[in-house]
């Protein structure tokens, strides 16, 4: 220890969380700030334990400021509420959305543990929802009112945009990223603050294209995308004038080029340029980032952010295919498809992302490119589109659509899958098909709808034209 003593000058201590939440209870004006901070610190350290380990998970000092700050202007706005109801709606409503499908519930148990016996329904924005639910309608979308559903996620992001100036949308391809923050820019508008998206893929350009260059022989300044629009975005508003500008980092997130947007990040927000220019964020500015994960950001960047996850279970598939179903042309074809699906799409996709036959649990096909729920049955819904594209009336025949709509389910829930003589894949995905369609398997090159071919549908296609099914090879 002694050795190590003289080697280093500087000795970084762990800051003492429960003091400062202690300090900062009592200056935002709480009265029973002791108590309150020892059950702050217990659920941030037993989140930390207990959750899962996610990359874009922060439970530092940065994230427990950002709580203090909130519960402090609940407290102003609300001093009769009592101050234990206050701290756990500002620690529910603030830690919520960054959390996972798996580990919402093992938080709010957390958390009514902590405060037994407390229940403070979610806040509802009456005229900002209702504005939301009507610009959804109108964009033909499905309105998704429950929890962590689309609505509910667009008033989280609205949340932590109002206590934080830079947000992380996080989540997999499909589970509604884009239409969140679409929405809320409508819906701001709507409201009279008039919301600009000033959207750029920092991953598309190189890092001196993105930030500007400044040649080392003639001192010479080249302008860089993202400071152009930086500087741009953040000049001042005319007096009077509500407006809000937010700059959207639609790309990967990494430390090639993110680490130097670390001082706009935080409380400095400041940019500073390689030509020494700093270009400050004003108020009506903020930074979004929509990206698949945060696998390759240091925690330095992430502390910074507010996050929202936006996790695809939620959403799932069935908007998708719901609006798809409104769009078909008589009631009859909407009926057999709407039966179609729940008789082969639900257990399929079930069978193919996570191994359910049935009551069973059987090993999980492989998939040459991870496919989610939503990406299998928007080409089911396209694939069947491409192949159902004739008026004529004996392909209203429900034998005929079942039989296409078989064929779609082959080359679009089954084709991400493996073939090769360890794994089989799609001959266990050809029987699976076979055994819920209830029908029965013939030999031959051409088999009628109303049967299944006894070789691998793979090796088959539905002709329209015959009504039938014909084998590749003729």
């Amino acid at each position: 220890d002694n050795l190590k003593a003289l080697f280093r000058p500087v000795t970084m201590v762990v800051p003492d969380l429960m003091q400062i939440c202690e300090i900062m209870l009592f200056s935002e004006g709480f009265d029973g700030a002791k108590g309150l901070a020892k059950k702050m610190t217990v659920l941030y350290k037993l989140s930390k334990e207990q959750l899962s380990k996610q990359h874009h998970y922060d439970f530092g000092l940065r994230a427990l400021k950002s709580v203090l700050v909130m519960a402090g202007s609940l407290k102003r706005g609300s001093p009769d509420m009592p101050e234990q109801l206050v701290l756990m709606r500002a620690l529910r409503d603030m830690n919520l959305p960054k959390f996972v499908f798996d580990d919402v519930p093992l938080f709010l148990g957390l958390i009514n543990d902590l405060f037994p016996g407390m229940d403070c329904p979610r806040v509802r924005y009456a005229q900002f929802n209702d504005t939301v639910e009507g610009d959804l309608q109108e964009n033909g979308y499905q309105v998704l009112t429950e929890a962590s559903e689309q609505v509910d996620k667009v008033v989280q992001l609205y949340e932590v945009v109002m206590t934080r100036h830079t947000t992380m949308v996080v989540g997999q391809t499909g589970g509604g990223k884009t239409v969140i923050l679409n929405t809320l820019a409508r819906a701001q508008t709507k409201l009279g603050k008039k919301t600009t998206l000033h959207t750029i893929n920092p991953k598309a350009i190189t890092v001196a294209e993105l930030y500007g260059v400044l040649d080392p022989d003639t001192r010479d300044w080249t302008d860089g995308l993202l400071s152009n629009i930086f500087r741009e975005i953040n000049k001042s508003l005319a007096d009077g004038r509500d407006e809000a500008r937010y700059l959207v980092f639609d790309g990967d997130v990494d430390a090639v080029w993110v680490e130097s947007m670390n001082s706009v990040m935080d409380d400095n927000k400041l940019l500073t340029l390689p030509n020494g220019e700093r270009i400050r964020l004003m108020d009506h500015c903020k930074l979004l980032f929509e990206v698949y994960d945060l696998q390759y950001a240091s925690p330095a960047t992430i502390s910074r952010c507010g996050m929202v996850y936006v996790d695809s279970r939620n959403l799932g598939y069935q908007p998708f295919v719901s609006t798809w179903l409104s769009k078909r042309g008589s009631d009859a074809e909407r009926d057999t498809l709407a039966n179609l699906f729940g008789k082969y799409a639900d257990p399929a996709i079930a069978w193919v992302l996570e191994g359910i036959d049935g009551e069973d649990l059987v090993r999980r096909p492989k998939q040459i490119v991870p496919a989610t729920n939503l990406n299998m049955a928007a080409q089911l819904c396209m694939m069947f589109d491409a192949t159902l594209k004739s008026d004529r009336p004996e392909l209203a025949d429900p034998v005929v659509i079942e039989a296409l709509f078989v064929m779609a389910m082959v080359w679009s829930v089954g084709s991400v899958l493996v073939q090769s003589p360890e794994t089989p894949d799609r001959d266990r995905f050809d029987a699976f098909i076979k055994k819920i369609s209830g029908m029965g398997v013939i030999d031959g090159d051409r088999v009628s709808p109303s049967q299944l071919p006894t070789r691998s549908l793979y090796e088959y296609c539905f002709d329209t034209a015959d009504l039938c099914w014909k084998a590749w090879r003729t």
